[in-house]
């Protein structure tokens, strides 16, 4: 099972592992409030400035999002994460306050697909 909440929000017994997915260390976070720091699924940087910053729209964003998840370093970290949730339950972690235009939710779906 894949699971996706905020790294801010506090951590459940239904957790399982729990996978940062975000290129920087949330602020205010400790170390062991997270399992795994997968950085590699994470938006890189420019595009999430670019998105935040109104350059981009969630169509754009989504899709350059998706296709940097085919990068080899990206394949590798997506792999992790599948072969931990045939075990368990994995949460998927980011700081995003909106799951519905986050990446977590994008890489949840894809995962799941």
């Amino acid at each position: 099972m894949i699971k996706a909440k905020r790294v801010y929000d506090p951590p459940g017994v239904s957790d399982g592992t729990r996978v940062l997915i975000m290129r920087l260390w949330p602020r205010g976070i400790r170390k062991d409030r997270v399992d795994l720091w997968l950085k590699e699924l994470g938006p890189v940087v420019p595009l999430l400035r670019a998105y935040r910053g109104g350059k981009l729209g969630w169509a754009e964003y989504r899709r350059r999002y998706l296709d940097g998840l085919e990068r080899p370093e990206a394949q590798e970290a997506v792999a992790q994460v599948r072969t931990l949730a045939r075990t368990g339950t994995v949460t998927l972690l980011c700081g995003c306050p909106d799951e519905a235009r986050c990446h977590r939710s994008l890489l949840r779906k894809y995962l799941l697909d």
